[in-house]
Formats: structure tokens, sequence, C-alpha cells
């Protein structure tokens, strides 16, 4: 990660102060905004782009808690990691700024190399924050685009070209201002075992294409037929790539300057998305890769034929793993819990595509932990009263992150519930009984069972026999009564399963249903 990318907003009443934030900072290659006035920090952030802010606490008319309230309540700044510095040090004044959302603390006087770790740390997970964001808020466009497609789809009257432009169009830069989005598109289709491609460019948000009179299929190496590969490169490195043909052909024939890009490669569509505002990532190749598959998959749905799942797929992966990068005792829980659940509704007889929902979106149960502060997910040793009112706050998180997308009804509903109990002594809300949804009973269970087996920093794993006995019998934690009765029966019935898919997912691994 490159610091001169990133903007850091410095506010204390102090111009003292901010004059050594600036020393500190500028030498290292980021941009500085500095501020004495906390009331302009909310005019700053929403004129400027800021990556990181370094808040005062103790200034006059609005102290840094209330500043730091703003924009944590804010939905288009909560984003902005916050970092506190201030002289005051007691247990009461880190709790009431985390309550306020502050991300870190730095306490007065302040040690540089500290400082510059803290925020290399914080706009890494902004990072990777911003691009879960991204890819979420890109596959929930095109699954919407989609929707709307199929509401007058008519096989007859079915063109693959106009599809891929209106998709094309939900992915290319429409401003200059947008860096997570490419300049240029180029897809190559067959038709007839005939090559043809094109160029498409977006300008005052309309949609310009090109035929090219080129064979860039001679310069590429396809993978075998029913295969394809996702390849992304940054500029300086495309000269190890087997791009790297194709690169020189575009910018020799077309006078094109390729920075960095990302490709699909199949033996039947292959697609080029060039020249983004940053360097680009897998999460980047994850959104290229669900355009490509949403539109042959409307290509096949001309043929009846239903082939999206895939994509669809890969961006719950990426979603579940930008939330999983704080938390260092999560392994393969998602996938794990993900296959519990499905086991548990198919021995309760749920239908196939019940199933395989479950499944998939069950894997997001856990993804409001990414709101939860970095220093409560990686304390060592037992948590404190604070602290699990902190991680309690995750369901509404995951909710809200999730949002209202019909599509992901179900994993919203986990994220939500699958802490509520069945006797109604579980939490965020309390739920009780039938009021809490069928797959947050499910997800529950799974859950439950998961964790107590698994090994975490304050406390050692647990056999498979301990673990059924404490779901079925009890302890001081875990009650029978906490768990619909019809689920706990079904886990019953499927013990054995549980112990043998435990053991087939215990490492870090992918699965397949």
């Amino acid at each position: 990660m490159e610091p001169g990318k990133h903007t850091i907003l410095c506010v204390d009443d102090e111009l003292v102060n901010l004059k050594v934030l600036d020393a500190v900072l500028t030498p290292r290659g980021y941009q500085v905004i500095v501020t004495q006035n906390p009331k302009e920090v909310q005019t700053i952030v929403q004129e400027k782009s800021i990556d990181l802010i370094l808040l005062d606490v103790m200034m006059p008319e609005l102290d840094g808690y209330s500043v730091c309230r703003q924009i944590k309540d804010n939905p288009q700044t909560r984003q902005i990691p916050v970092v506190m510095i201030t002289v005051l040090s007691s247990k009461e004044d880190r709790i009431k700024g985390i309550d306020a959302g502050a991300d870190d603390f730095v306490t007065k006087p302040f040690d540089q190399e500290v400082v510059l770790a803290r925020v290399r740390m914080l706009l890494k997970m902004k990072a990777l924050n911003d691009r879960l964001n991204h890819g979420y808020h890109n596959i929930t466009r095109l699954t919407s685009f989609g929707e709307e497609i199929l509401k007058g789809f008519s096989a007859k009257n079915f063109r693959f070209f106009d599809v891929i432009s209106g998709v094309v169009k939900q992915v290319l830069r429409q401003s200059g201002d947008i860096q997570d989005k490419p300049l240029i598109v180029i897809v190559g289709t067959t038709n007839r075992n005939r090559w043809e491609w094109y160029q498409f460019e977006s300008a005052f948000n309309e949609l310009y294409s090109t035929k090219l009179n080129l064979q860039l299929q001679d310069c590429l190496s396809l993978p075998a037929t029913g295969d394809s590969r996702v390849l992304f490169f940054n500029e300086g490195e495309v000269g190890g790539t087997v791009l790297r043909e194709l690169v020189r052909m575009l910018e020799s024939e077309s006078l094109l300057s390729v920075r960095n890009g990302i490709s699909y490669l199949s033996p039947e569509l292959c697609a080029f998305s060039l020249n983004y505002g940053r360097d680009v990532t897998v999460y980047d190749a994850s959104v290229l890769k669900s355009l490509v598959m949403q539109s042959l998959f409307l290509k096949s749905l001309s043929n009846q034929v239903l082939e999206t799942e895939d994509a669809l797929e890969h961006t719950v992966r990426a979603l579940v793993r930008a939330s999983e990068a704080n938390d260092q005792d999560s392994g393969n829980h998602v996938i794990r819990v993900g296959a519990f659940s499905a086991l548990l509704a198919e021995t309760l007889g749920m239908s196939a595509k019940f199933v395989r929902s479950i499944w998939l979106q069950a894997q997001m149960h856990d993804v409001g932990m990414m709101r939860v502060p970095v220093n409560i997910l990686r304390k060592e040793g037992k948590l404190d009263t604070q602290d699990l009112i902190a991680i309690r706050r995750h369901p509404l998180y995951g909710a809200e992150i999730i949002g209202p997308h019909p599509r992901f009804r179900m994993a919203r509903n986990i994220a939500l519930t699958h802490h509520e109990r069945w006797d109604g002594s579980g939490y965020p809300k309390g739920l009780k009984g039938e009021q809490i949804p069928v797959e947050g009973r499910i997800v529950g269970l799974a859950d439950t069972y998961d964790s107590i087996r698994t090994a975490k920093r304050f406390k050692p794993a647990i056999s498979h026999d301990e673990a059924v006995e404490t779901i079925l019998k009890g302890n001081e934690r875990t009650r029978p009564d906490h768990f619909d009765p019809r689920i706990l029966a079904a886990f019953q019935r499927a013990a054995v399963r549980f112990a043998k898919l435990y053991a087939r997912l215990e490492e870090p691994s992918g699965e397949k249903r």
C-alpha cells in the first residue's frame, strides 16, 4: 500500500500539535489536511476524500467525542477510521471514546513510530472495508440490473450484445473522480467459431462501443472448454504475465496506453477491464468475474439454463474474507457454519433451494464483526463487560451491511437473529420462539456447535462428544432451551455427520456443496 495515496485529516485546537503531526506524516508521503476548528470537520469530510482522522479530545466548544460521534453517525463517513489523540488515559475515558466510535487511541505525548504504525494498520483495514463495500455494491447493482432484464425477458428476442452493453455500463467509470472503476472495457465473443471484439467507453453517462479489427484471441492462451481463468496486473507487472502480447497489440494498434487491468478468459467469452484509477486487486477481479458470469447466465437463459450461482457465491466469499480480516480466531469457522446449517436444514426436510441458500448465506452471519473495534477482536485473555457490549452489536451491524436487497434477505435475517435464543435470553432484541426466523434458529445452533468446539485465545478446543453433551444437556453458558426443540432433535439425529464435517473442514480451505 503506497501511503502517498492517502489523505489524513488532523484536528487539534493547538497549532503546535498540528505542526508536529504534519512533520511526522508529510515526509512519509501522506497528504495532510489540518484544522484547529472542530466545527469544520463535517464540511471537510463531505468535500474531501479523507482516509483517516487524527482527532484531539480536549477542544473548546466541541470536544473530540462529539466530533467522532458525528462522523460515525453519518452513513457516508462512518467508515473513516478515527484515532483519538489525548492526554486522558483512564478506563472511563477510553470507554467513552469507544462508545463515540473511535477506532484507536494514542496517548500524549505520543511516540512517532507508534502513531505511524497505527496509521498504517487502520489504513490497511479501511482499504479492505472499502473493497468489501465496493464489491458488495457492484454485485447488488448488477443483480438488480439482471432482475430488470428478466422482467421483460424473451428468449426469442434475446440479444447478447445488448445485455453485454448494459452490464458494461454498470461497471465503467462515469467521471474522472471515481477511482474504483475502469476507463475501458474490451469484450470478445465467439459466433460460429469466429471472434468479434468490441471496445467500450463512457462519456457524459452515455456508452460508446467500437468494433475492433483485431484478432486478440491469437495472442491469448485460452483455457480448455468448460474452464475459465481470471488474471490481473498493475503497472510494471504485465511483462511477466500471459497478457504481455495482448497489451503490446492494444498499445501498438489502437494507441491505447494500458496501466493496469483485469481479464476474464474462457473459450466462448473474454473480457478485459483496463485503466482503473488505482492498483487492482483480487476483489476487483471478483467484480469482473461477476459481470461476465451474469452475461453468460443471461445468454444461457435464452436456452432456459441458469448459470449465475458461481458469481454470487464468489462475491459472498469475498465479503466474508474481508469481514474476517481482524479476527485471528476465525479460521474456517464461517465455512463450517454454512455446512452445518445446510446439514441441519436437510435433516429437517427443507427444500433443496433452502438448503443451498442457507449453506451460502449462513457464511455471512458474522459480517458485522468488521465494525467491532480491532483492539477488542485481538484482545488477549478474557473480554470484559464493555468488550462484550461492543461485540453484541455485531448482529445489528451485519444486518445494516447486508442491507434490504431481496436476494440477501435470508443472509440479513441470519446476521440479525443468529444470537437470539428460543427461550428469549438471546440478543440483540430478545426474540423468543417462532419470533425468530427459522434460518436464524438453524444457524444459531450450527454456530454454537462450532464455537464451543473450536479453540480460541481464551479457551481450548473440546471434542465432538463434549460439544454434543453441552448442547443436549447444557452447562453454565449453554442450555437446551436456547434452541428450537425440533432443530435440537435434528441435530441429535445428524450428530455423527457433524463430527465428520468438522473433521473435513477443520483446516482453512474452500468447500463446494
